[in-house]
This record gives C-alpha cells, structure tokens and sequence, in this order.
C-alpha cells in the first residue's frame, strides 16, 4: 500500500465500524491492486484503513466524507450488510518521547506511527466491535427464550415454540463460528509472530477492551443458551412422541375392539 504521511499524525481518530458479516477481500484487493492482498489500504487524503475478512473496517486520521466515500466505495465487496451498524472510536496520541501505552482516559499512546502498530490496535478494535455485536445479539435471545419457556411450561403454541428454538440454536452455532472461525477473538494476531517487540502493546490494549474477559462471558451465555434451547427442545420431542404413542395405543385399543365386536355381536 502507498503508506499515508505519517510524520504529520500527531492526534488520530481511529473509528472502527462493522459493515457486514463478511467481505471479500479478495475481490477488492484484485481490483485494486492486482495479485496483491494487503491487509491496510490507504484512506482519504491522509488516512489509513485495515479491512478484516469478518466484516470489520478499521479508519485512521479519515474525516467523515472521506470515511463515506471509502465505505460506499467498498460496498460492493461487503456480504450480508448488517442491521445494526456497531462502532467503536478511539484516539490515538503520537509521542516519540513517550511509549506503548494505554492511559487511564483510554487514550492510545504511540512513540512512533508503523503499519504494523495501526495493523495490532485495528485488530484489538476490530474484536471489540464484533464482541459488542454478539454481546447484543446474545441480550436479544435472553429475552427471547424465556417466554417460550414459559409458554412450554403453559403448553401454550407449541409449534412457534419449535421453530423458536431451532432458530436460538442456529443463531448460537452461527456466533460460535463467527467468534472462533473468523473473528479469532481469542487468539494473538498473527502479526505478534513477526513483531514480538509488539507483544507489551497488544497486552495493554488487550486489557483495556477486556477481550478476554468478554469472550470468556460470552461463551458461557452462548453455552447457556444452546443448553436452555437443546433441553426445551427435547423436552418438545419428547411431548411429541410420547403423543404418537397414544394414538397408536388408541387405534390398537379400536381395532380390538372392532374385533371383538365382529366376534361377539356378528
């Protein structure tokens, strides 16, 4: 990529936003930079972008028309557009005296300004975003499955109760894969392999979005609900089959007695 005029950075917006479930970088990078695949593209008239594959578009010094136009620009790409557009902001301060560091204020503190530096906090943004995506997503279907378990309780609209259920367990299987498989919440960059000197500075930012505190939350209410809808759902697979056998049991109970009425009154 044409790296942006770092030397003039001093205070940087860093705005991270989700677009949609997925993009297809590789169609975008083709058709910008034939048989290349970068990661970080430049943005605007000074600016800096790092798209990632889960949907996750990370800005750097990019006012907000130039932000629009490198967004609409990208749409094509974008699969799945979302219907709620989560964000994240930061601010980034650059101090060639100072060090990697995160302040109590938040704000994200840089002696020097490298692809690699803007490439880690856009990952740790880029998370942060799809964890409050899923962390809204799982509030949803709290609220949801109590009232089909209550309604279960009540035998009340047994059939919606169903397809309710599988959808909770869809939608819980989908996060899963999307939190592991492509997100990789909580996994290290790739990028820490190649730069350990980086390590100290994900540490820190790791820490103060609570990546791992959040993804541990999350798995335990993804768990929760996959075994509160799994054993609603037995427990309706159940009701049924135990109403197949009763009417079975009842056409038996018939037939007998057809029998016996052909035997004893024919």
């Amino acid at each position: 990529m044409n790296e942006p005029p770092f030397d003039s950075w001093r205070r940087v917006d860093v705005h991270a936003v989700l677009v949609g479930k997925r993009v297809d970088l590789r169609s975008f990078f083709s058709a910008e930079h034939p048989g290349v695949a970068p990661l970080a593209v430049a943005a605007g008239e000074r600016g800096m972008a790092v798209i990632f594959r889960y949907g996750v578009v990370v800005l750097f010094n990019v006012q907000v028309v130039e932000e629009g136009a490198f967004l609409n620009h990208l749409r094509p790409f974008i699969g799945e557009a979302t219907d709620r557009r989560e964000e994240e902001e930061a601010v980034l301060l650059i101090d060639a005296e100072g060090e990697d560091m995160v302040d109590a204020a938040g704000v994200i503190h840089l002696r020097e300004v490298s692809v690699e530096r803007l490439a880690l906090i856009a990952d740790v943004l880029a998370k942060s975003v799809m964890l409050a995506y899923d962390e809204n997503r799982l509030a949803r279907a709290f609220d949801r499955v109590e009232p089909i378990a209550e309604g279960m309780r009540r035998n009340v609209d047994r059939t919606i109760a169903l397809r309710q259920l599988l959808d909770h367990i869809g939608d819980v299987l989908l996060t899963q894969h999307r939190m592991v498989g492509r997100a990789q919440i909580s996994e290290k960059p790739d990028l820490l392999w190649d730069h350990p000197e980086l390590e100290r500075l994900y540490a820190r930012l790791r820490e103060e979005y609570e990546l791992v505190e959040r993804d541990t939350a999350l798995s335990r209410k993804l768990a929760l609900i996959s075994q509160t809808a799994e054993t609603a759902l037995g427990l309706l697979q159940a009701r049924s089959s135990l109403r197949v056998e009763w009417y079975i049991v009842i056409l038996i109970v018939i037939e007998i007695v057809l029998t016996l009425y052909e035997l004893f009154i024919a």
